[in-house]
């Protein structure tokens, strides 16, 4: 601050003061030229949100020694040409910093830049951009103007050089590519799963990982839910968005909204990339950059680096299946975003397992949790409709989302061709009423598991409610296929183990067969 008996007068190098700026009444003038600190009047400009012609000068560095002389100019300016008169009198304070020289070796910009450039030249250069310059055997000691604070270490020194010698003039070489390994483990698996995604009919979009309390209201995300806490940006781009993602969805629903905004009636999205989670570690220390940091000190700083494991959504809206000459067309449903998954899964040779959820912003009744085990690989379904309200998205938009990075961790390498049985296959179907809460899944695992080894697949083709069956409950019929790898089997082998695999149904899951 730039203060005098009467108060404040301005803020040094940024901006004036109101009381002190010039008017027509101004009779009296004092001239003050002064050298500010360059990074110093940045961040006060920042801070203050304060631009000036005087600040955009003094914080890209000025020269220190010419303020008595641009004191004189501007004093000799006014009586010259505004019919001022100079009064006596004039006050220094402070000398300008002497700047330390600069030690290179006299080859290093033939060396950089792979030119013939001997010493003679690079001090005839240094000395024209106005560096002093002293010559120690194979060493040069240049010192900068004081208009060039710049100039700081050898490699700019190095730059100067070749500027005047001419860019046009370095050589163009490519380097050897090392020998490598080819893609990692992760980059081979998400190629793939881009290219089924790819060819399943989606399109990948690309959003910006910034989303704000606005963003999870519109997806009626609770206020206790761990996808609200979130690392917030201290230099954010917008206001409305201040923190780094924990979830897509934000991100990859507001690309499905512009995409149907803009006439596109049926849309598929997905997006790949990396959400942040924060870390309990504290905040970073802040290290120096004159050594290696220790073990204990790089412990530090990825503790405080937050997680960012890597996640995939998918968005459904429209028609999947168009209509035309050939039939009536197809809306997407929760159905769609749950078998994205599955074909993911089964492409990665991974068991999913595919239950009952109730999560954010899926709609309750339509929302299901995957599992990989007994861990929550993510959940998929219907979007809620007051969720589809607020986004202006269609009613039954559907969406998922999922960690890659769990899905990866039991994810197939290697990718294993089926293996084919050189015997028939034996067909059995039972239909069985159970009730209405047991999911499809379970029963179907029942089924699978009574079956024993000889059960090659187990699909559902009908679901049934009505009169027919009682309240409260439903008829799940399933397909069994039975093949054996050494023989045919026969009727009555078929028909035993589907007994079996009945039975074990009916004990765990109160079924009965229609």
């Amino acid at each position: 601050m730039v203060t005098d008996d009467s108060g404040l007068i301005g803020l040094g190098g940024v901006m004036g003061g109101e009381t002190t700026e010039m008017s027509a009444q101004t009779s009296n003038i004092l001239v003050e030229a002064a050298h500010w600190d360059a990074v110093s009047m940045f961040r006060t400009g920042r801070r203050h949100r304060l631009a000036s012609e005087a600040g955009r000068r003094n914080e890209r560095g000025v020269d220190p020694t010419i303020c008595e002389a641009a004191a004189d100019r501007v004093v000799e300016l006014l009586t010259q040409y505004g019919g001022g008169t100079a009064a006596a009198g004039v006050t220094v304070v402070g000398t300008p910093p002497v700047r330390p020289a600069i030690t290179a070796a006299a080859d290093l910009p033939a060396r950089i830049a792979g030119l013939s450039i001997d010493t003679d030249a690079t001090v005839a250069h240094l000395r024209a951009v106005g560096c002093t310059v002293t010559e120690d055997g194979d060493t040069l000691q240049a010192v900068p103007p004081p208009w060039r604070p710049d100039l700081t270490d050898p490699y700019d020194l190095v730059e100067e050089v070749v500027r005047i010698v001419g860019y046009d003039r370095v050589p163009s070489v490519l380097p050897v590519a090392p020998p490598g390994h080819g893609l990692t483990v992760t980059q081979r698996l998400r190629r793939r799963v881009g290219r089924l995604l790819a060819g399943a009919g989606l399109v990948e979009a690309i959003s910006f990982p910034w989303v704000g309390a606005a963003d999870f209201d519109a997806l009626e995300v609770p206020s206790d839910d761990p996808r609200r806490h979130t690392v917030r940006l201290a230099n954010p781009l917008s206001a409305e968005q201040p923190e780094l993602t924990s979830t897509l969805l934000p991100g990859l629903l507001a690309a499905l909204g512009r995409n149907l905004g803009r006439g596109r009636e049926d849309v598929a999205l997905f997006e790949m990339a990396s959400v942040t989670e924060p870390s309990d570690g504290g905040p970073a220390p802040i290290l120096g950059v004159d050594r290696r940091p220790d073990q204990a000190e790089l412990e530090k700083l990825y503790a405080a680096v937050p997680r960012q494991p890597l996640h995939l959504a998918v968005g459904f809206a429209g028609q999947v299946e168009r209509s035309g000459w050939w039939g009536e067309g197809r809306l997407a449903c929760w159905e769609d975003a749950v078998q994205v998954v599955r074909l993911l899964a089964e492409d990665l040779g991974v068991e999913l397992d595919v239950r009952r959820g109730r999560q954010a912003p899926w709609h309750p009744g339509r929302c299901a949790e995957l599992r990989i085990g007994d861990d929550v690989l993510g959940y998929a379904g219907e979007l809620h409709p007051r969720v589809c309200r607020t986004l202006d998205l269609p009613a039954r938009t559907a969406a998922a989302e999922i960690d890659l990075e769990l899905l990866f961790a039991h994810a197939a390498v290697v990718p294993t061709a089926p293996s084919f049985g050189s015997y028939p296959v034996a067909k059995e179907d039972v239909a069985l009423i159970v009730p209405t809460e047991v999911p499809a899944g379970a029963v179907a695992d029942t089924l699978r598991e009574g079956a024993g080894p000889l059960c090659e697949s187990v699909r559902l083709f009908d679901v049934f409610e009505g009169d027919q069956v009682g309240e409260g409950a439903k008829s799940l019929a399933f397909a069994l296929r039975f093949r054996a790898p050494d023989r045919t089997l026969t009727t009555q082998e078929t028909g035993e183990l589907r007994d079996a695999a009945v039975a074990l149904a009916t004990e765990r899951h109160q079924a009965r067969q229609r």
